[in-house]
């Protein structure tokens, strides 16, 4: 069973306290270089940052299963066994960071694809404490969370894709524009050289369409 599709936006939203955050009103269709040229280019900064002021892996529908899990449940190739309140054994998974299979969810992590830190430099610094609670665990859009192996979630850690990008070659093109739809969808900046990455490793990719429903 896929659970992640139960977990709507609207589950996110309630996350939100009304005075901080209406609703998602609005969808961005556009092309994929389109969209990264509306992004706002503005230099970043890191001061501040703490990983605990990103609230993450919550139950946000109550059902005992983590927003961890969630993702996993959602993205296993093969099923695994789920027991007590959300304990997973088995199953498989498929990491397109590295082009791996994995069995079993102990080698998986699961990546903010825009990772914490890098939400913090180009705009999260100025959230409130329950929208980067949303943005730490969006199971709205399929895009902002992947199950990777551990290993390549490691060698990325908070890098953007001016210093990495994805050892799997077939998979760059897809990264970048799902690194473009959730910078869009959260209404975050790029800087300088990050969108100069971007633009040069979507310029050898389709320029495909991209769909997303506005978070903020």
């Amino acid at each position: 069973m896929r659970i992640r599709a139960a977990v709507t936006l609207a589950a996110l939203t309630a996350l939100l306290t009304p005075a901080a955050h209406a609703a998602p009103d609005e969808d961005i269709h556009l092309p994929v270089r389109d969209a990264l040229a509306a992004l706002t280019v503005a230099d970043e900064s890191r001061d501040g940052y703490e990983r605990d002021k990103f609230r993450h892996w919550i139950d946000a529908d109550r059902d005992g299963c983590s927003t961890r899990n969630e993702v996993l449940l959602e993205e296993a190739v093969t099923d695994p066994a789920r027991s007590g309140r959300c304990t997973l054994t088995g199953g498989q998974w498929y990491s397109p960071y590295d082009d791996r299979y994995v069995d079993g969810p102990r080698a998986l992590d699961i990546d903010h694809l825009v990772p914490l830190a890098e939400s913090w430099d180009s705009g999260a610094s100025a959230w409130t404490a329950a929208e980067r609670e949303a943005y730490a665990n969006d199971l709205g859009d399929r895009r902002a969370l992947i199950a990777v192996t551990a290993a390549s979630n490691r060698s990325k850690a908070d890098q953007d894709p001016s210093t990495w990008l994805p050892t799997a070659a077939g998979y760059r093109c897809q990264y970048a524009t799902d690194w473009v739809a959730v910078k869009t969808r959260w209404g975050l900046a790029v800087d300088p050289a990050e969108a100069a990455a971007l633009t040069r490793t979507l310029g050898e990719c389709p320029n495909v369409p991209v769909e997303v429903e506005l978070a903020r």
